[in-house]
């Protein structure tokens, strides 16, 4: 036991000695981390700028302006036809409202009244959520004045669900991204000792050279624990990150993670000769499961012909499944169907290594 404690010590120590090793494993997903939290962490609220355009003191214009005023989500200004129509060109207004002079008293009288909403067609999709909204104010409108009740009257009731914003998407998405960095390239210092001949000088001792690797397997995994104590602490301090799910859960899906991960690496160490063909098998696979597993965003805009590739990537399901686990984000697939595939992915991938590794 001591011999392994003064291993894992050792790899330890090399692991903190080695600054760019610590800048990818640890300070570039908090970089990450606190860019994407900063970029996303506050819903922007859309304000839809609306102009009454009505000739005059008219009461009804007022009233119409008093009425959609009281929509949080509209920022109401009041003019002459011809200003908010200019306004509306220049693209200070989203939609314009226009009131024909003596509209309250003809409504009073029974008489219908043609109000047209002007919006800009490059923006129909707007302008068209706009007008709803105005149409249902009106028929409000038209109820006060006119005395007459509705028949039907449907009841909009607000169902309270939970609020979740782009960064409660990407704090799970970048724990996997690190867990992927460190399991795929931390195995790259075994090869660096096999191409020193540092392997194969511990063959001569009574040291077991499967100490080494189990020592360097634990080191990988304690810092596994650090990686996401880390981000998770700042997600929570920093960006009100709200954790929803099962730290047991939350925990024995980052050492799964991590296990799929350190697997992966050490077969790519295994199939690799030289540290410069290790770090491209490497990038290899890195840089598809960076922009094809969804974990900076959904897999679900994606073109279709591109699903089956992401959907052999162990990245996808370790990403979905801490959203899961830690924010209750809808799954894409059951948690067991994804412990499973990851348990899969690190048995495939630490058989092919005990069957093809090289200590020399």
């Amino acid at each position: 036991m001591k011999v392994f404690w003064a291993l894992f010590t050792a790899h330890l120590k090399n692991l903190l000695r080695d600054r760019m090793t610590l800048f990818w494993f640890l300070a570039f997903p908090v970089i990450c981390m606190t860019l994407f939290g900063l970029a996303f962490s506050k819903e922007g609220e859309r304000n839809f700028r609306v102009g009454i355009a009505v000739p005059g003191e008219d009461p009804f214009g007022k009233m119409v302006a008093t009425a959609l005023g009281r929509v949080k989500a509209l920022r109401v200004s009041r003019g002459e036809p011809e200003q908010e129509r200019a306004a509306l060109r220049r693209g200070d207004r989203d939609i314009v409202v226009e009131i024909p002079a003596g509209a309250g008293t003809a409504l009073a009288a029974g008489h219908p009244v043609t109000i047209r909403v002007l919006y800009d067609q490059g923006r129909a999709q707007t302008g068209q959520m706009l007008y709803s909204l105005v149409a249902e104010v009106f028929d409000g409108l038209e109820r006060k004045i006119t005395g007459r009740p509705r028949l039907l009257v449907p009841s909009l009731t607000p169902y309270q669900t939970e609020r979740r914003r782009q960064i409660d998407f990407l704090l799970p998405g970048i724990l996997a991204m690190a867990l992927m960095q460190l399991g795929i390239f931390g195995a790259f210092e075994l090869l660096s000792l096999r191409e020193q001949k540092v392997l194969k000088s511990l063959g001569a001792t009574p040291l077991p050279r499967t100490m080494v690797l189990g020592t360097e397997v634990v080191v990988r995994l304690l810092v596994s624990l650090v990686q996401a104590a880390v981000l998770v602490a700042i997600g929570v301090l920093l960006f009100k990150i709200k954790i929803t799910g099962s730290w047991p859960l939350i925990l024995g899906f980052v050492l799964l993670g991590d296990v799929t991960f350190i697997a992966l690496g050490y077969l790519l160490v295994t199939l690799a000769r030289t540290m410069e063909s290790g770090q491209g098998l490497a990038q290899l696979v890195q840089f598809p499961m960076m922009f094809l597993s969804g974990i900076f965003f959904p897999v679900e805009i994606m073109p279709k012909f591109i699903l089956p590739v992401v959907r052999a990537l162990p990245l996808t399901y370790l990403g979905d499944a801490l959203r899961q686990s830690m924010v209750g984000m809808p799954p894409q697939y059951p948690l067991l169907w994804e412990a499973g595939i990851l348990a899969g992915w690190a048995a495939i991938c630490g058989l092919f290594t005990l069957v093809f590794w090289r200590w020399e």
